[in-house]
């Protein structure tokens, strides 16, 4: 289960992305990259963090701990800039945050990072299959740290709760965007990482992963259904998915071979 902490402290505004994140510093005198639920992309973009990131956990990937943020719209008292002041009283409530790493780095090919043919298979793969449009090379969110790849900022995966008639859709989808994939070059053992997924990603993970995502967040996809059918949908779209593998796969493999 997800810890929740207490927000103590605005520490330092990021401004990067839609949704505006912040390190803010909480009652377990830990530091957390924070993002907000009053933010432009909403609570869809906490579902997609979420949800994704316990999912790479889950295949053995390296993500930042994530945690629910509780947050005193009274934080927002001191607060100088007005954007910042506006987003703190419209997020009152939980939130989400990803564990602060000092002196992490951020992952740069032109820097000469590299990665393992395994392991970038396996982020490629887990990328495919969430659909996350936002690990180029012009924006990897990869860190490295202590020497290891770390996985950051899922809120653009997912896309498709944007617009649920297009889910079914989406969940055959060969996502062609993975072309864009930072990692592509080292991503040779994709059908190796395919095998390894399938035997991780299982109905009941699902479950549980779909479990932590709050109620008043679901809502955010349409009040008029329960959270439970809501839970239920994006069950469907992950093993529908997982069903299609072998299509974003061989759009990985025509990838690689279009640009080695």
């Amino acid at each position: 289960m997800l810890r929740t902490v207490q927000a103590t402290r605005y520490v330092l505004p990021l401004r990067e992305g839609g949704s505006l994140p912040a390190i803010v510093e909480a009652d377990d005198l830990g530091l957390y990259v924070t993002k907000f639920r009053g933010a432009g992309q909403g609570p869809l973009a906490l579902i997609a963090e979420l949800v994704a990131g316990e999912i790479g956990r889950a295949l053995g990937l390296q993500v930042p701990e994530i945690v629910f943020v509780e947050l005193d719209a009274a934080l927002s008292r001191n607060e100088p800039d007005y954007e910042i002041r506006q987003l703190l009283k419209t997020s009152a409530g939980l939130n989400l945050g990803l564990d602060y790493l000092p002196g992490s780095t951020a992952f740069d090919p032109a820097a000469n990072d590299a990665a393992s043919a395994e392991e970038a298979s396996l982020v490629v793969w887990f990328d495919a299959f969430t659909q996350n449009v936002d690990r180029t090379a012009r924006n990897t969110n990869l860190l490295l740290w202590h020497r290891k790849l770390y996985l950051i900022d899922h809120g653009a995966a997912l896309f498709f709760h944007h617009n649920w008639p297009t889910m079914q859709e989406k969940a055959a989808s060969p996502f062609a965007e993975i072309r864009h994939h930072v990692l592509l070059p080292w991503a040779s053992q994709i059908e190796k990482a395919g095998e390894s997924a399938r035997s991780k990603l299982t109905a009941d993970l699902f479950d549980d992963i779909l479990a932590e995502v709050p109620d008043a967040w679901l809502s955010a996809i349409s009040a008029d259904g329960p959270a439970e059918e809501h839970r239920a949908a994006y069950k469907d779209f992950f093993l529908r998915r997982l069903a299609e593998s072998s299509i974003f796969e061989q759009e990985v493999a025509d990838a690689r071979s279009r640009h080695l």
